[in-house]
This record gives C-alpha cells, structure tokens and sequence, in this order.
C-alpha cells in the first residue's frame, strides 16, 4: 500500500534520477556513457540556489517523516507496554523475574540450542499457543512474555518449569 510519503519518495527518487540521466547521455545520441568525467556539462550558477534549496526541502521532509515514523513506534510499544502491564492471578512479578532469569537469563529474545523453546520463559509454540500468544514467543515484547507467562503460572503453577520453577 502506497502511502503518500512512499509517493513523495518515489516522485522525489524520479525527480532526482531524470536530471542526472539527461546529463550522462551523449549528446550524439549513443546510449554510451560519456567516456570521461570532464565531458559532463557543469551546472549554470543559476541553477545552484533553485538546487541547494530543493536538497534543504528534501532533507527536512525525510527529518520530518522519520521523526513521524518514530513518535509512531514509540505509541505503538507504549500501548504493548500498558495491554499487558497488569499481571493475571496471583502469581508476582518477583516470582516471574526468578523463573526468566533462571531459563534466559532475562532475556526475551533467547532461544534453545534447538530451537524449540523460546523467549525469556522458553516457551514452547504450543504452550505459547495454549495462553493466547501467536507467532514467535521470542518476537513478542517482554510485557507480552511476561502477561503470558503469568497466564500459565495461573493455570498450572510452577509445573511449566520443572527446574526454575
């Protein structure tokens, strides 16, 4: 899907791209490039101010859209933050803290030597699956982990993690 900061870009890519074209093509006709450097027609001077400000135009727009892109992110993980902040049941946020930190070490995007357990509590995909997770339990955000984690602690006690448990 076409955004229309993705079409200034490609507008912008062509606006660039056609200039640089017309001045590398020979003026005989022959697709061939120029065979040296000093053949290329300099700039007038009158097309220096037009250019620096169209560069100064192009610069402040992509500040501008990736400043936008970032406040998104950052919306984005807040909310992830806030969904998943209060913990289901009784289990605490120490108790979690202990579990994670003896199978990841803490982090959440740990992954067994074979891959089949994942994540800061070392979900397996169906264990993940069976407390609402989907995808990759090691893609999912630490609050998410942590919700779900919580969820199955609830459900099953410490029985998940026979060893950290």
């Amino acid at each position: 899907m076409l955004t229309k900061h993705t079409y200034f870009l490609f507008v912008l890519a062509i606006c660039l791209a056609l200039p640089a074209v017309a001045l590398a093509a020979r003026g005989d006709g022959s697709s061939k490039p120029r065979a040296a450097v000093a053949d290329a027609i300099p700039a007038p001077a009158t097309l220096r101010a037009p250019t620096i400000a169209f560069q100064r135009t192009i610069r402040v727009t992509l500040a501008r859209i990736e400043a936008r892109h970032r406040a998104e992110a950052r919306r984005r993980e807040r909310a992830l933050r806030e969904r998943f902040a209060s913990l289901p049941g009784g289990v605490s946020r120490a108790t979690l803290d202990a579990i994670g930190a003896c199978e990841s070490g803490g982090d959440p995007t740990a992954v067994s030597a074979d891959g089949s357990y994942r994540g800061k509590y070392q979900f397996d995909y169906g264990t993940w699956e069976s407390v609402g997770g989907s995808g990759d339990p090691a893609a999912a955000s630490e609050s998410e982990q942590d919700y779900r984690a919580a969820l199955l602690y609830e459900r099953s006690g410490s029985s998940p993690w026979p060893v950290c448990g």
